[in-house]
């Protein structure tokens, strides 16, 4: 199987896992409820194939960039779902329930992939255990680089940085790798005594994009540094390395972190670079060839982590700081879009920029690659249909209560001005997926542009 199918089918699966669980929570709320599911759809606009089992006809559409759950007696979304049947009884109606159930049913989607994406971290944290990450304690400073420039020291332990007290290395590279060229503070603990610093981190540009990156390597207690995985044909492979192989030594020096190792093939874009590994207990000598796949090795190199047995309770906490991580990064991304710094641009992505991630998370970690993207994904799909647009589900809920509180001094919203909202709502979210969709195009075939950060942010299709 090559790896172009290997590549679409996990996007595929992805996708369609994300929209398929979205829609299922509606589904299976609604269907608690009693109400009439006229369509559980896959895609919207004409139907291509499907099966109609009872009331509800399980449909695949012929735009595949999101879904929805077609109820009984509901019109708001009638330009996307069409028309709903008119010998519905009074009894199966959603439109006749209670507020609190129709906004449990709005809910239910959003919830349903939240759920998803804290349930994959807690599993795998529950299955494998939870990986132990080294303190952001400084082990090596790159001499003459901007880590040393800034003033920092060997042994400093990192206290503060960029406004995040007591930051995990997760959160000081997040943080670097949206600020490309730009100082961020710090306060670092030495020998007892708290120091202010600021560090520009190093901007690298990749396929035209631009990211930051440390040129300082954390203390991650003498764990050994891996291969991970390897590009079949590449000059990683070519040379001999082997998955599981140890570095032991990289151009003569000895390897503490996988950083380590990924610095130094990059400051040596075109030249043999001699390596030893241990393998099977016995050390290995090969040189690499000057040749590169665009700048790289093909190789992905990682510390091996010692892993806790997890408990339910540090399972959870684990997939919660996971999610909540990249919730922190994805709203920093996009207030950078607002106040100028980051250009919507490259900060957005549709179908094509979660397939190029899909690609690249499918190179690196396999299968939990595909997991760590159907995470992600489902994240930013329930956030984003939580938005109060009308159309999605957020805009739904927020019709909801915003009839509730008229309701309470003798007000209604009318059926004009209702349809009216979700007119502009269906036009609203019409121009951005025409947008996301020419945003991409333009980002995978057109000219050359301008370095920017790496998009930080996937706009994932819209479901109801």
């Amino acid at each position: 199987m090559t790896f172009t199918l290997i590549v679409a089918l996990a996007f595929i699966f992805i996708l369609g896992t994300a929209v398929v669980l979205h829609e299922f929570g509606h589904f299976i709320v609604a269907k608690a409820f009693k109400i009439r599911v006229e369509t559980f759809s896959f895609g919207f606009g004409p139907r291509l194939f499907g099966k109609k089992w009872g009331h509800t006809d399980y449909r695949v559409s012929l735009i595949p960039l999101g879904g929805y759950v077609k109820l009984g007696g509901d019109e708001s979304n009638a330009p996307l779902e069409g028309e709903g049947a008119q010998d519905i009884p009074a009894e199966e109606m959603y439109n006749l329930r209670p507020r609190w159930q129709r906004v449990l049913v709005a809910l239910a989607g959003p919830v349903m992939n939240i759920l998803t994406a804290l349930a994959i971290p807690f599993t795998a944290a529950f299955m494998y255990g939870v990986p132990a990450t080294p303190a952001p304690v400084v082990y090596y400073v790159q001499p003459g680089g901007a880590s040393e420039q800034a003033g920092l020291k060997p042994g400093d332990r990192i206290i503060s940085f960029n406004g995040t007290d007591e930051p995990s290395w997760d959160n000081i590279t997040g943080d670097a790798l949206l600020s490309p060229g730009r100082p961020l503070p710090m306060v670092v603990n030495r020998d007892g005594s708290e120091v202010s610093l600021t560090i520009t981190p190093i901007t690298i540009t990749e396929n035209g994009d631009s990211a930051g990156t440390l040129d300082f390597i954390p203390d991650y207690g003498g764990l050994p540094v891996v291969v991970r995985d390897l590009t079949p044909g590449s000059p990683a492979q070519e040379a001999g390395l082997q998955e599981g192989d140890r570095f032991v030594s990289i151009g003569g020096e000895s390897v503490k972190s996988s950083e380590q190792v990924t610095q130094y093939i990059r400051s040596h874009p075109d030249q043999r670079i001699p390596i030893v590994l241990q393998r099977n207990g016995q050390n290995v000598e090969l040189t690499t060839s000057e040749r590169r796949d665009n700048g790289k090795l093909g190789v992905v190199v990682g510390e091996q982590y010692p892993f806790h047995s997890a408990t339910i309770l540090s399972a959870a906490k684990y997939a919660y700081n996971q999610n909540l991580q990249i919730l922190r990064l994805t709203g920093k991304a996009l207030g950078q879009v607002f106040t100028g710094e980051r250009s919507v641009r490259n900060t957005l992505s549709g179908p094509i920029g979660i397939y190029q991630a899909t690609s690249r998370s499918v190179e690196s970690l396999g299968w939990t690659g595909v997991f760590g993207m159907l995470g992600f994904l489902s994240l930013n799909l329930g956030i984003f249909n939580l938005l109060p647009i009308p159309v999605l589900d957020g805009g739904a809920i927020f019709l909801l209560l915003l009839e509730g509180l008229l309701a309470l001094i003798g007000l209604s919203i009318s059926t004009t001005v209702r349809d009216r909202i979700q007119q502009v709502g269906f036009v609203m979210v019409l121009l951005l997926m025409v947008f996301v969709l020419a945003n991409d195009a333009l980002k995978t075939f057109g000219p050359s542009r301008e370095p920017e950060k790496p998009p930080a942010a996937a706009t994932p299709a819209p479901a109801k």
